[in-house]
């Protein structure tokens, strides 16, 4: 099944596409730029979002949910903000159809709304305004607010998961008392992203400061965190965002602090997409198909039955079943395959596609000398073992396989992380893939020339602690001016 998908040696945008679709994550909709996210697809995201939502509630943020439509002239009252997603909004204009008298139907003329409604690309300008009748003294404060939502920005270039007209994702939504509980809170939930990535998602990333030029529209500061794909391109996981006061000026949110005296509130924001689904696939699936870390995998272990007649099948089939039980007992996510309309090399190509991490099948034989065949998906090996303590075993290879995958990504971003400190290094670096490591002299006309020439962005200014030196003074690639910092290039999704 997967052998019919481009290979990435040769089309590394066509095979990310051949997978989603031939694997059943996505499929492209009716609705232009959109997509169809189909069920596999869907218990990935829900593992997505049940681990990060555990983390949430664990930080202290609470759910809450406001409408899809926003009233247009809300964007008005933050330029920066509406100047950043003007050219990605749909708008609602008319709240009802009619038949046409010359077949079929048309926009009722006379049901235009008395404002234009905007489908939400994100909620900020929303949620302030509610903020104001939910915030009034120091006790309200912090307000710590997350929404589980789909999202659109009208995109012209698409792209399944990565980039798509509408798209599913979380938006946190804060308010505090000062400036530094609001810069605590977007680093917080930076580290919190970050962890997440690293930690279940098997995917290493870089936390940074983005420039002026790539920062949140409406943010004082924008942090991100950065992976980097197997073709290496940089790809944007995760954004938070510092708002200092400008949205609790634009909507007037203010508190009563404990002297008495009436401030505005200080503000965050900060989100994941399902554009995590593709930096996923990327990092870690093959030519035969995706690869996936267990901890996210909907199913973790599948024991597929060789059958050869019926009088092999019911000892055979309770032996795989009481192995699933163990293994259930243990917690982990199991099926056994006993659907005899399919053969068994039709199966292994199938769970191979779907990057099921382990793979277990008995026969006949195995049963008798006691054996069953365990097939590891990330490394695609496969042996014969003892049935007798492979419960046990399966258990070790799920934390085994998850660090393993982790490992194999590091390594490869880490040996794509090049320094350069002229131009013609530069350009070869980047040619090379991966990021690079180079002096900016801070300027955005510098940095704009830059993208012009490569089409290579800078992704961040990295944070301390992460093995990275970056003060050193030097000079910059382009312009040979002062630079007091290096910064991460790349180009990227």
């Amino acid at each position: 099944m997967a052998k019919s998908m481009t290979t990435r040696a040769d089309d590394y945008a066509q095979w990310y596409n051949d997978l989603v679709l031939k694997s059943g994550l996505a499929e492209y909709s009716a609705v232009r730029g959109c997509m169809n996210i189909k069920p596999y697809g869907f218990a990935i995201w829900e593992g997505m979002k049940d681990v990060l939502d555990r983390r949430f509630k664990e930080t202290g943020h609470v759910n809450a949910s406001f409408p899809l439509l926003i009233p247009k002239s809300f964007f008005s009252r933050e330029a920066d903000h509406v100047e950043g997603f003007a050219k990605e909004c749909a708008v609602v204009t008319h709240y009802r159809l009619k038949n046409d008298p010359e077949g079929g139907i048309v926009v009722d003329p006379d049901a235009k709304l008395e404002e234009e409604m905007i489908i939400r690309p994100t909620s900020e300008t929303l949620m302030w305004d509610a903020y104001k009748g939910w915030i009034q003294s120091y006790r309200d404060l912090p307000l710590l607010i997350n929404q589980w939502a789909n999202v659109m920005r009208w995109e012209m270039r698409t792209r399944l998961f990565l980039r798509t007209a509408e798209f599913h994702w979380q938006e946190g939504h804060t308010a505090h008392a000062t400036s530094a509980e609001a810069m605590a809170e977007a680093r917080k939930m930076l580290d919190v992203y970050a962890e997440f990535m690293e930690g279940t998602m098997a995917v290493p990333v870089i936390r940074g400061i983005k420039t002026e030029t790539e920062r949140f529209a409406g943010a004082v500061e924008t942090f991100t965190v950065e992976g980097l794909m197997q073709d290496g391109k940089a790809l944007q996981m995760g954004t938070s965002h510092f708002l200092g006061q400008n949205f609790a000026k634009a909507f007037d949110v203010t508190f009563l602090d404990k002297e008495g005296k009436r401030d505005l509130v200080w503000g965050t924001s900060w989100g994941v997409s399902t554009r995590m689904m593709g930096a996923l696939i990327m990092v870690h699936s093959d030519d035969e198909g995706l690869v996936l870390p267990p901890k996210l995998a909907p199913t973790q272990v599948v024991l597929v039955p060789i059958m050869k007649g019926k009088d092999s099948a019911g000892p055979l089939l309770e032996k795989l079943e009481g192995i699933a039980s163990a293994l259930r007992a243990k917690g982990l996510r199991v099926k056994v395959d006993d659907d005899d309309t399919k053969r068994p090399g039709w199966k292994f190509a199938e769970y191979e596609l779907r990057g099921v991490p382990v793979r277990l099948a008995m026969g006949g034989r195995d049963l008798e000398n006691g054996t069953i065949e365990l097939a590891r998906r990330d490394l695609r090996t496969k042996e014969t073992v003892p049935a007798d303590g492979i419960v046990d075993t399966v258990v070790g290879l799920m934390d085994t396989i998850q660090d393993s995958l982790f490992q194999k990504a590091l390594d490869y971003r880490n040996s794509h992380i090049h320094r350069a400190d002229n131009w013609a290094d530069f350009e070869a670096a980047l040619d090379k893939g991966g990021f690079v490591f180079a002096h900016w002299d801070g300027t955005a006309k510098t940095e704009n020339e830059i993208k012009t020439k490569t089409k290579a962005t800078i992704r961040c200014l990295p944070l301390e602690g992460q093995g990275m030196e970056t003060e050193e003074s030097g000079a910059c690639i382009l312009t040979g001016n002062p630079s007091a910092r290096r910064v991460l290039f790349a180009r990227a999704y």
